[in-house]
């Protein structure tokens, strides 16, 4: 089963699988339906219906739709972080330009297939979560601590500001990419790889 999403954004976290799979039904619905209407016209009640489930069970996670795109965004992290790892873990390449390549491709693929990712992604779209927890943030957090291991280094303060620095501009990038072509620019995500490498080489190479 998928991990459940920080328990920061629930008002209370699923205990039993029963609870956990309606929580997941939830969070389907909420993506299927951004698609569909947007955020502006996402409704908790709209979500239930499409969920098969009852009004009140909606609320017993959230308060309200912004706390369920934040659910969203913190599962698609969730997802992504594993399709990451498991993607590095099945080569054998251990190289920093391969790594940086595999977290491109996965991002690119989920912002092209997964349902709502498009809208919300990590909580980038639609501002979500706190200031402490800003949705880059939390994304580099997690690739920091992921990729430390991967290549071999401490997670210092030098790779932690690397790291984030090549998130936001990866962040601004595809987003123009894919407002200049629905399925994404080839020629800005390009330019997207070309500029990453040359940044990451001056502290990875």
């Amino acid at each position: 089963m998928r991990p459940v999403p920080h328990a920061t954004s629930l008002r209370r976290a699923p205990v039993q699988r029963r609870s956990a799979e309606r929580l997941a039904r939830i969070l389907d619905a909420c993506a299927e339906l951004l698609d569909e209407v947007g955020y502006d016209d996402l409704s908790t009640r709209a979500v239930a219906l499409r969920a098969g489930v009852p009004i009140g069970s909606v609320y017993r996670f959230f308060g309200n739709k912004r706390q369920m795109a934040d659910a969203l965004a913190q599962r698609n992290l969730e997802r992504f972080s594993e399709r990451v790892a498991e993607h590095l873990a099945s080569t054998g390449d251990r190289g920093w330009r391969h790594a940086m390549n595999v977290v491109i491709d996965e991002y690119l693929d989920m912002k092209r297939t997964a349902p709502g990712f498009s809208l919300v992604d990590f909580g980038n779209q639609i501002p979500v979560g706190t200031r402490r927890a800003e949705p880059n943030r939390r994304v580099a957090g997690r690739l920091t601590d992921l990729l430390s291991g991967y290549l071999d280094r401490v997670p210092d303060e030098e790779l932690r500001r690397t790291i984030l620095v090549a998130v936001e501009t990866a962040d601004a990038l595809v987003h123009l990419a894919f407002r200049m072509e629905p399925g994404g620019d080839e020629k800005v995500i390009g330019e997207l790889r070309e500029m990453l490498g040359a940044y990451l080489a001056r502290v990875l190479d």
